[in-house]
């Protein structure tokens, strides 16, 4: 029996394209690097339960939930915060690589620089673990086409190797590792503002207070790649 070597990446992004008021000062994109081979199942089954627990099972949306709003806009501070927790100790837990870029739009004016600059960050990514991505057989990604510039950045980035497979529909709710990298672009946005002094939002602080937010980035920091 031959036995495919697969690696699962999914992908998700915080930010817009923009460049006028009300456009974001950041952009990110978070990877979720997992191996098949690599059972989830103990992992999935607790947070789902856990979930169950606090009478949600749809997608974790992190920035929805900080800010109160969709599907959280009727949920108190307790359940969104154990909400929070639910799939942050999933993501400590499984075995899975973890990545964000960070783009500080202050430094270029233009869509067209932002493009050059994630596709330069991104392709360094793939670059530096060549040989890791290499070793597999397959590679899926999964990325919903939520924003068609950096979907089009990360097909021809990859359009070169024949083992890539991109997957563009898929259930949002199902794939907890997709809500990993939703919830990467959050939390290493806000991050990159606590090290570069810029202010949390009052909703951003509100939830996440300091000994909470040291906490989860020093929880992350063995998964970094």
């Amino acid at each position: 029996m031959i036995i495919i070597k697969r690696l699962n990446i999914f992908i998700d992004e915080s930010g817009d394209f923009g460049f006028v008021k009300g456009s974001s000062d950041l952009y990110a994109v978070s990877f979720t690097l997992h191996e098949s081979s690599d059972s989830i199942e103990t992992e999935l089954k607790y947070l789902n339960e856990k979930l169950k627990s606090l009478n949600y099972n749809g997608m974790i949306h992190l920035a929805y939930l900080i800010a109160k709003r969709g599907d959280y806009s009727h949920f108190n501070f307790e359940k969104r915060k154990s909400i929070f927790w639910s799939i942050f100790y999933f993501s400590s837990r499984v075995k899975v690589k973890i990545k964000t870029i960070i783009i500080d739009k202050k430094y270029i004016n233009k869509k067209t620089q932002l493009n050059v600059a994630l596709a330069r960050e991104i392709g360094q990514f793939i670059n530096d673990n060549k040989e890791y991505l290499d070793s597999f057989d397959k590679i899926v990604i999964y990325y919903d086409n939520g924003q068609e510039t950096l979907a089009t950045i990360l097909d021809t980035l990859f359009a070169s190797n024949p083992k890539v497979e991109r997957r563009i529909d898929f259930d949002h709710t199902k794939k907890r590792l997709f809500q990993v990298s939703d919830m990467l672009t959050v939390i290493d946005k806000l991050d990159y503002k606590r090290k570069n002094n810029i202010a949390f939002t009052k909703a951003e602080t509100f939830f996440f207070r300091g000994k909470d937010f040291r906490h989860i980035i020093n929880l992350l920091k063995n998964k970094r790649i």
